[in-house]
């Protein structure tokens, strides 16, 4: 364990990878869950937990999730909020590339 954290350290972007990684199975599988909970017309997950889940970094799992289940694929917040998100995200990810290359 002292060996995983002492890599992470040492290499914070593997940190951020792996959180990608998590935070965008989770809005993959709250896409799963949410679809199969209106299938049986059960407590639902809310839609501000699917948006906040994409916002902070899980958009590509849950456009993903929405394609794959076809769930929210006629409600428009979703049809062009997720990819919104996900194109802010990009924008966001292009610019501090560009800063760090400029720094380095």
């Amino acid at each position: 364990m002292k060996d995983m954290i002492n890599f992470l350290r040492q290499n914070p972007l593997w940190c951020a990878v792996i959180y990608l990684i998590i935070i965008n199975l989770i809005g993959f599988a709250l896409m799963g869950i949410d679809k199969a909970k209106a299938k049986k017309h059960k407590w639902r997950v809310p839609e501000k937990m699917l948006f906040f889940v994409a916002a902070v970094g899980g958009s590509v799992g849950a456009i993903a999730g929405m394609q794959v289940f076809r769930h929210k694929t006629q409600h428009n917040k979703f049809v062009y909020g997720m990819p919104a998100l996900l194109a802010f995200q990009l924008m966001m990810l292009a610019l501090m590339v560009v800063q760090f290359i400029k720094v380095s």
